[in-house]
């Protein structure tokens, strides 16, 4: 297997709307993120994403790009970002930046030119249809409700938009779209990035008819059906993909992670494999859909550990030798991972601590979203008018006016809302959690003044101090980077362990996913002569035999074997 610098990396993702404000706006901003660069580099990560920080009208928190090439006022200037990626790199960090080109904003110049006429030059950037009989060009729904067609009564047609009507979707057929963005990658990987996140980078091509999903009930709106079958994995989106490659990413030692809506491990393997020359990973989200019901995300039931361990064991083995595993359990877009897959309130540090195991013992690049390393959680606001993100706004209305309880849909958004993973960075016991001196864009979770960085780094028991030796752990043990894995004890409805193997050493990670004891019984088929406790979440007796093991509640141990 080749070995790369991103491969051996752990990435820091941050979400610079919520991470720390430096002039009291209540936004976090640049300065911000630069005055903490010594606590990232203390944690000992390699790379951060940064969520994006272009220019933008925000109606999704600047996933609407108006500037590609340019610094949201929010969030400083040009310069302040300069000086951002100087400050990682002279402490040895790199910088990956989120590219947001399935869409655009509804504000960018090439779309306020596109909509003034049919035969604007620029029309062809973005996806225009005229109506069919008085209705929309088809049934598609937007990812954010309700359609995903939006009339321009100026131009007379409508305009596709996957997701808010503010997000209008660039016309990748078209050639000098294409090169438009190629330019624009090339500027910043000029100015000396180490990468791109690519977001929905999966939809970029469309089956180009834009058939109807369901067409003997077009004419019945509002029935809006995920046209998924012709967006997702389009029929061109390889020959992009190459493309891209070919004209910019192979110029640069960079890092890629394609955010991929709706992939299984095959198809990841058409973007990731090595003889591909597409992407080095993506993000899937079929673990992120583990406790989602037949009814979608908003439809919550209880995740089953076998489900976990099944969807985790494919992509390890599907992708072994081919292609590369991002592991991530929560971002910008998922609620906190302690909340959802530990147990936040009777054991939030036992159970984080299992989850990061978890998270860095497996084949693949770990990315940590800002504020899982101190153990911050979900939060409940009282009301709807606390929230500020647009899916949980627009689900709200429209399952409201379906006749759904306020509280069963208030209970959802607890549960999996976005805005979870968006509360302010939690720095300290004082007010706003040290985020800001004034009044944040999104409340502060009020259990900050528990949690918090501050409270962290003088406890040496803390999550923080765990995840800090699991990175340190990551470079001492080429194993744990490529090791290949084994599922052990498949059949234990309470424990997740397995096997790394890399030449004549062994790994062995055993973690207890619930808040009862557990036994582990090793399988007669491991064979070792000596055994070394690497790291632990409980005290354990490094002597102890490990045939049988009890587990405490959420105990995570890692062993290696010779």
């Amino acid at each position: 297997m080749d070995k790369k610098w991103w491969k051996e990396s752990v990435v820091y993702q941050i979400y610079p709307r919520s991470f720390k404000d430096s002039n009291g706006d209540g936004i976090g901003d640049l300065q911000g993120i630069i005055s903490k660069l010594d606590y990232l580099n203390q944690l000992g990560v390699d790379v951060v994403w940064l969520c994006p920080v272009y220019e933008s009208p925000n109606d999704d928190n600047g996933y609407d790009i108006s500037n590609y090439q340019s610094i949201m006022d929010d969030f400083g200037t040009l310069s302040d970002w300069e000086e951002l990626l100087a400050g990682l790199h002279s402490r040895g960090m790199k910088l990956i930046m989120d590219l947001v080109v399935n869409h655009s904003s509804d504000e960018h110049a090439w779309f306020v030119e596109s909509r003034k006429s049919q035969d604007n030059p620029y029309r062809d950037y973005y996806i225009w249809r005229p109506g069919q009989d008085g209705q929309k060009p088809n049934d598609w729904g937007s990812f954010f409700s309700g359609s995903a067609w939006e009339f321009d009564e100026k131009s007379e047609e409508y305009y596709l938009h996957l997701f808010s009507r503010k997000q209008p979707d660039l016309n990748w057929d078209n050639p000098k779209l294409r090169q438009e963005v190629y330019d624009m990658m090339t500027w910043w990987l000029d100015k000396g990035i180490d990468g791109f996140r690519m977001d929905v980078i999966n939809l970029i091509s469309k089956v180009p008819e834009l058939p109807s999903v369901a067409p003997e009930n077009n004419g019945e709106q509002p029935t809006y059906h995920f046209g998924g079958d012709y967006f997702v994995n389009g029929p061109r989106v390889h020959e992009y993909m190459q493309e891209m490659n070919r004209e910019v990413l192979s110029k640069y030692d960079i890092m890629t992670v394609g955010e991929a809506v709706n992939v299984t491990p095959e198809e990841a393997s058409l973007y990731v494999s090595e003889d591909r020359n597409e992407l080095n990973m993506v993000f899937h989200f079929e673990l992120m859909d583990v406790d989602s019901g037949p009814g979608g995300k908003w439809n919550v039931q209880p995740w089953k550990l076998a489900d976990i361990k099944s969807i985790i064991s494919k992509w390890q083995i599907a992708l072994d030798g081919k292609g590369w595993n991002s592991l991530y359990m929560n971002n910008h877009d998922q609620p906190r991972m302690l909340s959802r897959f530990g147990d936040d309130k009777l054991y939030p540090k036992e159970s984080a601590k299992m989850l990061a195991t978890l998270l860095h013992t497996l084949q693949g690049t770990p990315y940590i979203y800002q504020g899982e390393e101190i153990g911050m959680t979900n939060v409940q606001f009282d009301s709807i008018n606390d929230y500020k993100d647009i899916e949980i706004l627009n689900m709200y209305k429209e399952y409201l006016a379906a006749g759904h309880s306020e509280e069963a849909i208030m209970n959802s958004i607890y549960i999996k809302g976005r805005d979870n993973g968006r509360t302010p960075m939690q720095w300290n016991a004082e007010p706003q959690a040290g985020f800001t001196t004034g009044s944040p864009w999104l409340a502060v979770n009020p259990n900050y003044k528990e949690i918090n960085v501050e409270q962290a780094l003088a406890d040496p028991d803390s999550i923080f101090y765990y995840y800090k030796r699991l990175i340190e752990l990551r470079k001492q043990h080429e194993i744990i980077v490529y090791g290949n894995y084994t599922i052990l004890a498949e059949e234990n409805e309470q424990v997740y362990a397995y096997l790394r193997t890399l030449g004549e050493e062994q790994l062995l990670v055993v973690l207890n996913f619930f808040g009862e004891p557990a036994t582990f019984e090793l399988p007669s088929t491991v064979k070792f002569q000596a055994k070394a406790l690497l790291i632990a979440n409980y005290e354990v007796n490094p002597e102890e035999e490990l045939n049988t093991i009890q587990l405490r509640p959420y105990e995570a141990r890692v062993y290696k074997l010779k």
